[in-house]
């Protein structure tokens, strides 16, 4: 019971670092390369493609950045759909759930379906 208890807690761990910074999904990835957690692996898919949906975002700011009030507006709302997202996500995995995110979750769980297993 208690060794379940010590696993059950590591991989919530995984879960949790997996959305703090990409130092931070990089060991959660190193550490679910070990313990093989469906925890761990299900948070260390969608924090990548919440990484990747930034990076991504990054790049449509740095393009809209030209247009002088429609580029600002569409920016803070794109990142704060992130920050929601990225929220979220968090929760989840503080909460031990694997409950996908709205709208994109399930295309991250179907695209990066060979990591973190």
């Amino acid at each position: 019971m208690e060794n379940n208890t010590k696993q059950n807690a590591e991989d919530n761990t995984i879960a949790i670092l997996a959305y703090i910074t990409i130092i931070g999904w990089i060991i959660a990835l190193v550490m679910n390369n070990d313990k093989k957690s469906d925890l761990g692996g299900f948070h260390i898919r969608e924090s990548l493609g919440i990484m990747l949906v930034s990076f991504a975002v990054m790049i449509v700011a740095f393009i809209f950045a030209f247009i002088p009030f429609l580029g600002s507006l569409i920016t803070v709302i794109l990142w704060l759909a992130i920050m929601a997202m990225w929220i979220m996500g968090l929760i989840n995995a503080i909460n031990k759930e694997k409950k996908t995110l709205p709208v994109i979750g399930d295309f991250f769980q179907k695209t990066f379906a060979s990591i973190g297993k």
